[in-house]
């Protein structure tokens, strides 16, 4: 038999509007009737028809994930984090694939606005950057958050200081005693692209070591540019002894390239990547990375998404924390160079 709303309300003593301020998280309930009711509704296994919320509502209850993002480690780690958090405020999640650049994809978005009635919509990089996008959500009057957007000011969502994480990173590489460290960057379209590239060569300056250009690859945070970046650095006349790549996606395809070449990692050549997603932990040898919890990332920017969908001046950018995560595979380098 299905539990109803009336049944939440006569368990917990309260009004069935009380309940339902609780279950769409509105203010001025008192914490006491909030946690009885959350209990009841947790005991009963109650579970909101949304039909009967979005007629009392206005609101569908439904958000999109929209996102072209080429590693698929990292786009399902934030998708986990923002089904955590729909689940949790019994939201729906769909998911809104796109190819960025391509000719109309705006208006593919909008039009997944309009088909599902969304309440807002959660955009990933390199999306976070479209003006275009974000001017059409905005006329649309759609909420949206962002992740590691560039521009944070006026905005909702996550952000990780993502410069200094690897400003902190390379330093670790120098005191090891590296000189010659190279780099593979990520796609140019993400903001995290120019941030790390930038704590590469501001790491570099604090050491007191020359930036040389020919140590720079371009890249798309794939394991295809990792293994295409890994060869031309390797091919030069005097190679780096280390090797940050981008991601975590593209430090693989480096490892994978030092196998090949019969290369030792970390003995000849030292690799470390950003993210710290599932692969960072499942390869050989364990990478050292820069861990910004992305699924922590999806779950906040989530939330703050919903609290805007409910009051249009709630919503803010929300600083996370990284760490580094130092593991086997980067050591002091085998010779000087």
């Amino acid at each position: 038999m299905r539990i109803r709303i009336e049944d939440v309300a006569a368990a917990a003593g309260v009004s069935m509007k009380t309940v339902s301020r609780v279950l769409n998280h509105e203010p001025n309930v008192r914490e006491e009737t909030r946690r009885r009711v959350e209990d009841v509704v947790a005991r009963l296994q109650y579970r909101p028809n949304p039909s009967a919320r979005s007629l009392a509502g206005q609101r569908s209850y439904v958000v999109a994930l929209a996102y072209d993002n080429p590693s698929r480690n990292y786009l399902m780690e934030i998708q986990s984090g923002v089904l955590e958090a729909c689940r949790a405020q019994h939201y729906t999640l769909v998911l809104a694939p796109v190819t960025f650049g391509q000719r109309g994809y705006t208006a593919d978005i909008t039009s997944l606005v309009e088909h599902f009635g969304l309440d807002g919509v959660l955009l990933i990089p390199p999306l976070t950057d479209d003006k275009a996008l974000m001017a059409q959500l905005e006329e649309h009057e759609i909420p949206f958050a962002s992740i590691s957007p560039r521009v944070r000011r006026g905005r909702i969502g996550v952000t990780v200081d993502e410069h200094a994480a690897v400003c902190d990173l390379v330093a670790e590489l120098v005191a090891l005693g590296h000189r010659r460290i190279g780099h593979i960057k990520g796609h140019k379209a993400h903001g995290a692209c120019a941030w790390r590239f930038a704590g590469y060569r501001d790491a570099l300056e604090r050491a007191g070591i020359d930036f040389d250009p020919n140590l720079v690859v371009e890249g798309e945070f794939t394991y295809e540019s990792g293994v295409h970046g890994a060869n031309q650095l390797l091919d030069l006349k005097d190679p780096p002894t280390a090797i940050f790549a981008a991601n975590d996606d593209t430090a693989a395809g480096v490892i994978r390239v030092a196998g090949l070449r019969g290369l030792s990692v970390p003995r000849d050549l030292s690799v470390c990547g950003f993210d710290d997603t599932p692969i960072s932990r499942h390869i050989f040898p364990a990478l050292t990375t820069v861990r910004q919890p992305t699924r922590d990332m999806g779950r906040v920017a989530t939330l703050e998404l919903l609290n805007s969908i409910r009051d249009p001046d709630a919503g803010r950018m929300v600083p996370i924390q990284y760490s580094l995560e130092l593991r086997e595979s980067i050591a002091p380098p085998r010779r000087k160079r």
